[in-house]
């Protein structure tokens, strides 16, 4: 069993308590880390919001996002009393005036608590809402402000929104977000590479082939068109979460544990991108929009029809990216993410070299190579293909066989949700897994080439029917290396 360490008592203050993240992640975050007893009965979540709500209101609001959002067998009519006990709110205009003075108030009741600020609101308004933290005395050596995804659209906006926070905030105590960092099987990659010496010596050029990164999505863009149409695949998700799988998949090993440590290095990893230029960007990237089809064996429409109007956004993107360092030269890294494709799949492929010469007959087996699955979601684990004999009599042939771990099965327990990881680290102040502001700026640089490389080179984007891999292009991309995507239908 999985060991509980309470963390210490706060006051955690969600901006944007009304909304649809708040309702979704953040309070049954919230709700399994206080039945598991990691959170202390003296801590409060603090709703904040525009709207007139009472506090028997926000409490209802609450119990409803809950039972729609966590399975019922986790909830007990007991606990979740317990829960929304601790739950208070308050009418807060965050970019205005209004409601400052409740809020200092509520918080003045006890001032030695770790103060959390989740902006679980618009980019736009966490410059206004730190300047009115700061105005009213509510920033401290305890105070922490978490910021989530997207920050800005391009470097400029990226930097814009970092210098604001920043006059308020130290660096220490910003965390920006990404919940793919909290999820276990992201942070057992740091313990496979780095713990386990027979896969560190063979992370390299030397050994592994190539390296595919995939974030696979059946919805649409459902209630998110507005922002999903200024954004697309390639700033909705590639910037930000299959760059920082990439990081931790490519980083070299850090000092220790210590989050500037671990941070650094991934850093280097971003510095070390090989910029995607006009030149080139044809032959690298290949950019998709779903047209009308099926998942899950559903019709469903295409993006035009679910937008209501004509758009070039791409809602896929793959692309193959090179890392210009000593161990990484010459081992292309694919990556690949888009809505509409067949399955929920989040996954890192390293693709081992075939061994240059083999002892078995080629009537034995397809000489296969072997390779590594890292599985983020569904069924969060991994999974090992190596060559084994194939049992029975009439001779010896060989086939691959999984060594195949899922972590719920294996250690019998359920695993935290990212978010709850992430939560407790930021009472913790334990920065280790959230993007300093080098990192989120590096990142940008370097989409930043991309986007204009395609807004030099125009070409609308690719369609591919829902419910398939994406653009037949996409194919191409890594078929002409003499590779192939890996697909594996669950």
């Amino acid at each position: 069993m999985a060991t509980i360490i309470p963390v210490a008592s706060f006051d955690c203050v969600v901006f944007g308590a009304t909304g649809d993240l708040t309702a979704r992640k953040l309070l049954p975050a919230l709700f399994y880390r206080f039945r598991d007893g990691q959170i202390p009965e003296t801590s409060r979540i603090i709703g904040a919001s525009r709207s007139e709500l009472s506090l028997d209101a926000f409490r209802e609001h609450a119990r409803d996002a809950l039972k729609r959002f966590v399975p019922a067998a986790d909830l007990t009519d007991d606990v979740l009393g317990r829960f929304l006990d601790h739950v208070d709110y308050v009418a807060v205009d965050g970019a205005g005036d209004s409601g400052w003075t409740d809020l200092v108030a509520k918080l003045d009741e006890r001032p030695d608590q770790v103060r959390p600020y989740y902006l679980a609101t618009s980019p736009d308004l966490y410059g206004s809402i730190c300047r009115n933290l700061a105005a009213h005395g509510l920033v401290g050596e305890k105070s922490r402000v978490v910021l989530e995804k997207p920050i800005g659209k391009d470097l400029k906006s990226a930097r814009a929104i970092n210098d604001a926070v920043g006059e308020v905030f130290p660096e220490s105590q910003i965390f920006r977000i990404d919940h793919y960092l909290g999820k276990e099987t992201v942070q057992n990659l740091l313990s496979l590479r780095f713990a386990n010496t027979i896969f560190e010596r063979l992370w390299t050029s030397d050994v592994i082939d190539h390296v595919q990164i995939t974030v696979a999505e059946t919805v649409g863009v459902e209630g998110r068109a507005g922002y999903y149409d200024t954004s697309g695949a390639m700033r909705d998700m590639l910037q930000n979460h299959i760059l920082q799988l990439l990081c931790l998949t490519a980083m070299e090993s850090p000092l220790n544990l210590e989050a500037n440590s671990v941070r650094d290095e991934k850093l280097k990893v971003l510095r070390a991108l090989k910029p995607i230029t006009t030149h080139d960007i044809q032959s690298v990237t290949v950019r998709g929009q779903y047209v009308a089809g099926a998942v899950d064996g559903k019709p469903v429409e295409g993006y035009l029809a679910e937008l209501g109007h004509e758009s070039r956004t791409e809602t896929f993107v793959a692309m193959k990216v090179e890392i210009q360092s000593g161990r990484w030269a010459g081992v292309p890294f694919y990556l690949r993410t888009g809505k509409r494709l067949p399955q929920k799949l989040s996954e890192i492929v390293v693709q081992f070299r075939a061994s240059p010469f083999s002892i078995f007959p080629e009537e034995a087996f397809g000489r296969e190579p072997n390779r590594l699955v890292i599985r983020l979601q569904p069924q969060e684990g991994m999974k090992l293909e190596v060559m084994t004999k194939d049992p029975g009599p009439g001779g010896l042939r060989l086939r691959p066989t999984d060594l195949d771990i899922s972590f719920e099965e294996t250690f019998k327990q359920r695993y935290p949700d990212a978010y709850e990881r992430l939560l407790m680290d930021v009472v913790r102040g334990n920065a280790t897994l959230f993007m300093r502001r080098d990192e989120v700026e590096a990142a940008w640089a370097w989409a930043d080439g991309v986007l204009k490389a395609w807004a030099d080179r125009p070409e609308a984007p690719r369609p591919y029917p829902a419910g398939s891999w994406g653009p037949t292009a996409a194919i191409a991309l890594i078929e002409r290396d003499g590779r192939t995507w890996h697909e594996e239908l669950r």
